[in-house]
């Protein structure tokens, strides 16, 4: 057991031999990249799990020797990115919107080690950089989608926290509803917590009593209110129609494989320094994408999407981006 075993984490290594730990994962790689991560909620969880996905990825190429931490407290995460600094982690990963100070004090010690952190603020020299998913694009897209298909002109919408990083895709869904159906109102809600999936079925409930027949989902539970009452959903940062046959029209997803390839690839090269990564979420960069289902989409609301698709990844529309706390209409 490591030092790192008090915490309730689980470890992946690209190489037999990484940090003093043994793993499965084939031949030892002499010049694969130390990575760590830190994380404040399960790896399953939907925002966790993208950056978790383009780790592992990057694992199973042989580029990286990736371990983990899951479910670190705000008070234990200035010991653990202490602790794995120490370990001789080349770059650490992780989500500090709760600790900003506290993340940064810790890479001021360790100039050495690059930092790439999920951040509302920005980078500072030398080595703390950092991003966001800006997957407003896609949210457009799907809000599209939702003002096609309400009927009652009353899409409830439940977040996390209203935090720029969700406000700004909250309203470009909205921006992007009001494009196909100026008459469409919003009721808006924010549950103040990252995971908690019955209190988020319960404020869809409401807005469903209160006249919405689409959902946005920007937390769990969300959809599972939606299957219960047979409304329709929008999914946000990850691809549930599996789970959800019937019910998610699209989902704005999150793709965190350009953000971290391009991270890694400079720790490796020698030149990883202070960045905002913001823009590798960008659809442009293979950062963002909308996936729909064509079965419960019409043809013609599928090709307006995909025409405006088009025009943003020509560069000919730009969605807007604000980070004000969204509001019900009602």
């Amino acid at each position: 057991m490591t030092k790192f075993g008090h915490l309730n984490r689980r470890l992946l290594l690209a190489s037999a031999v990484g940090f003093g730990l043994v793993a499965g994962a084939g031949a030892a790689v002499a010049d694969a990249v130390k990575v760590a991560a830190i994380y404040t909620l399960p790896v399953e969880q939907q925002w966790i799990s993208r950056i978790h996905t383009a780790l592992n990825a990057a694992a199973e190429r042989g580029e990286v020797e990736y371990v983990f931490s899951e479910n670190v407290a705000n008070s234990d995460y200035e010991r653990v990115m202490r602790e794995y600094a120490e370990q001789g982690s080349q770059l650490i990963v992780g989500e500090v919107f709760g600790l900003e100070r506290a993340a940064r004090k810790v890479a001021k010690d360790y100039p050495e080690t690059g930092f790439l952190m999920g951040s509302s603020f920005g980078p500072v020299a030398p080595n703390f950089s950092v991003f966001d998913n800006w997957i407003h694009e896609p949210s457009y897209l799907s809000g599209m989608v939702a003002g096609a298909a309400t009927e009652s002109n009353v899409i409830g919408m439940v977040g996390g926290y209203a935090i720029p990083e969700v406000n700004r895709l909250m309203h470009a869904f909205m921006d992007g509803a009001r494009e196909v159906n100026p008459e469409v109102t919003f009721l808006v809600n924010f549950i103040d917590s990252w995971y908690d999936p019955p209190k988020a079925k319960e404020s869809a409930f409401a807005m469903m009593d209160a006249g919405a027949d689409v959902m946005y989902a920007e937390r769990f539970g969300v959809s599972d209110a939606a299957v219960e009452r047979g409304v329709k959903a929008i999914g946000n940062v990850i691809d549930t129609s599996a789970d959800y046959p019937g019910t998610i029209l699209a989902s704005a997803l999150w793709h965190m494989e350009a953000t971290i390839d391009k991270a890694v690839a400079n720790v490796a090269a020698g030149s990883f320094e202070a960045s905002d990564y913001g823009q590798y979420s960008f659809m442009g960069y293979g950062g963002g994408s909308l996936v729909l289902d064509e079965t419960l989409v019409s043809a013609e609301v599928v090709e307006s999407v995909r025409a405006k698709e088009t025009e943003i990844m020509d560069g000919m529309f730009r969605v807007n981006v604000n980070d004000a706390r969204p509001v019900s209409d009602n």
